[in-house]
């Protein structure tokens, strides 16, 4: 196994992001955040990725902020690096996973707190283990929210329960983040790999444009108006419309065939 902090495997159209610092729970150190964010920003411009799959390794998805790090620079009375890492890397890291023009899973093999827990609610898709969970670890030590947690959360659980989950932060099992809808699916721990890779498949195999321009078309609604939105559907329409799947689509249908989608 590599000793890198982030791995990235392409493989047949799916890219898998692996947090890869499981003795320290995945957390996020300034070398994890920089090769992360390096790995979904390449993810999100390689037009041969039409799925992206982020995950971690050993027991837990990722527990957020390396707080040893983070304390040692505290010690150290630099602390220029705590202002700057969120716009310098968890900004650009959930800015890539919320805009790229393609679908993204999260596989939250364990546990998932604070920027964690913010990136697995950027993705599209949350397939959790059943021993796995969210905290929203903010304010337990004394910290706002961030890695796009105040626009993601509200919009899956409501504004009330956002700022409940936030304030008071507590760990949140897979069974109760399935009814929250923080969680897509939960499935026996075993058997995360596979509902995963069925999944990823479903969608690198799909229209790739069409799933894009209905991930922006989404992402776009939330901060405009209907009239506004609208107009940005015909945009999206058109820029569809003028694909070669879906030429291909519609000929399959009239020859009653299923199509076959190439992501252009």
């Amino acid at each position: 196994m590599t000793d890198e902090p982030v791995r990235y495997d392409v493989e047949d159209g799916v890219a898998t992001v692996t947090l890869n610092r499981p003795d320290a729970m995945n957390s996020l150190d300034v070398a994890t955040k920089v090769a992360l964010r390096d790995a979904v920003t390449e993810a999100a411009q390689d037009d041969a990725v039409r799925c992206v799959v982020l995950t971690g390794s050993g027991r837990a998805f990722c527990v957020g902020q390396d707080l040893k790090e983070h304390v040692e620079i505290l010690r150290s009375g630099t602390s220029d690096e705590l202002f700057t890492t969120v716009p310098d890397h968890y900004n650009p890291i959930v800015t890539a996973l919320v805009t790229m023009p393609k679908p993204v899973v999260a596989a939250v093999n364990g546990v998932a707190a604070g920027a964690g827990a913010s990136l697995a609610f950027a993705c599209d898709f949350r397939l959790l283990a059943d021993s796995a969970g969210f905290n929203l670890a903010f304010s337990g030590i004394a910290l706002s929210c961030d890695t796009g947690s105040s626009w993601t959360l509200p919009r899956i659980v409501g504004r009330a329960k956002a700022l409940e989950l936030l304030y008071f932060p507590r760990t949140i099992k897979a069974e109760e983040a399935l009814e929250l809808g923080l969680a897509t699916k939960v499935v026996p721990t075993d058997e995360l790999s596979g509902e995963v890779a069925g999944l990823a498949r479903r969608l690198a195999d799909g229209p790739t444009v069409s799933f894009g321009a209905i991930r922006r078309s989404v992402e776009f609604s939330s901060t405009h108006d209907f009239s506004d939105s609208v107009a940005f559907e015909a945009e999206m329409m058109a820029l569809t419309g003028a694909t070669a799947d879906h030429r291909n689509a519609v000929e399959a249908f009239v020859a009653k065939q299923k199509p076959v989608f190439e992501g252009k």
